[in-house]
């Protein structure tokens, strides 16, 4: 087996219910503008923030942040489907400050329920065991505590 084969088997599947329609939180977590305020929504002190959306298959998204110019973490995706509200698939290519870089395949889908949407998350290619509980328990927590506190302030 390669160690390609092994790192598709490194994954990571997890829910979040977010109290928003799948078209808000789909649209809140594809439109620029709006990434651009959750993103950093829950910082104490403002970092960069910067992103770019092409959304459609074979687009990209190119997210560049951290707490200033020399701590900059980037995440490039290539949308592979997009089903607006529904479900988002792509290549997510990631660099740290100090240039680790990993490619992995990440499936979301929004689906309505109980007034809100069950977000799911599934990701595949970690590197390593530790690099997914990373992003299972800190990345992706995170990005919906963010998302979340986004979702709940354009409700009022």
């Amino acid at each position: 087996m390669s160690d390609t084969d092994t790192n598709e088997t490194i994954g990571l599947r997890l829910t979040r219910q977010l109290p928003a329609t799948p078209e808000e939180v789909f649209d809140a977590y594809t439109d620029a503008e709006k990434q651009k305020i959750w993103f950093s929504i829950l910082d104490e002190e403002p970092g960069i923030v910067e992103i770019e959306v092409d959304l459609r298959v074979g687009g990209k998204q190119l997210a560049v942040w951290g707490p200033n110019r020399e701590t900059l973490f980037r995440e490039e995706q290539t949308f592979l489907e997009i089903d607006r509200p529904h479900r988002l698939v792509s290549e997510s290519i990631g660099s740290e400050p100090d240039g680790n870089t990993m490619t992995t395949h990440v499936v979301i889908t929004f689906e309505a329920n109980d007034g809100g949407t069950l977000v799911t998350v599934e990701q595949t290619g970690f590197p390593t065991p530790e690099v997914r509980d990373f992003f299972e328990t800190m990345a992706w927590v995170g990005g919906f505590d963010r998302l979340e506190a986004y979702l709940v302030r354009e409700a009022r």
